[in-house]
């Protein structure tokens, strides 16, 4: 599969602290013999959001694009507003489940805003901006992203993968 990550962050934007979710996230789909097809960190700026997401998905057309950081309840915390302008169908079943499974780890899940949606052929999963609750939402939705992946091709396997 071929993936995009997009580190959401004033601060590493500006390189006043280093991206840690971003590169985390990268192992992880190196480990799973995905590949990167775009990296980015980008400040907490809605219409840069929007804009970088809108050019993946159009012009890369990576299967799925993680985003990590933006989800919470801070004043600049805007990237569910970005992802929302940008996708032709939600998915809530992930966000939530990521939610559900997240706050048997902390009842700070509860506090993530983070969505899931479709434009065209790409797949938008908002993740938190910390490495560790990152991966653990990875792992969380790994085993139906292949299918999902499938379903949003029209793959003619996607039929006997249910």
């Amino acid at each position: 599969m071929n993936i995009c990550i997009l580190t959401i962050s004033d601060r590493s934007s500006k390189g006043v602290r280093d991206d840690l979710s971003g590169p985390a996230i990268l192992n992880k789909i190196e480990s799973l013999g995905w590949n990167s097809v775009g990296y980015e960190i980008i400040p907490d700026e809605i219409n840069i959001i929007r804009d970088q997401l809108i050019q993946w998905c159009d012009e890369i057309v990576p299967d799925i694009i993680f985003t990590t950081g933006g989800t919470g309840f801070a004043p600049r915390d805007v990237t569910p507003e970005a992802t929302e302008k940008v996708i032709d169908k939600k998915t809530p079943g992930i966000s939530e489940y990521i939610r559900l499974q997240s706050m048997k780890i902390t009842p700070h899940a509860m506090l993530s805003r983070g969505i899931a949606g479709i434009r065209k052929k790409t797949l938008i999963i908002n993740l938190p901006g910390s490495p560790k609750a990152a991966l653990e939402s990875i792992d969380f939705i790994l085993p139906a992203l292949p299918h999902a992946v499938e379903l949003i091709h029209n793959d003619p396997k996607s039929e006997s993968n249910h």
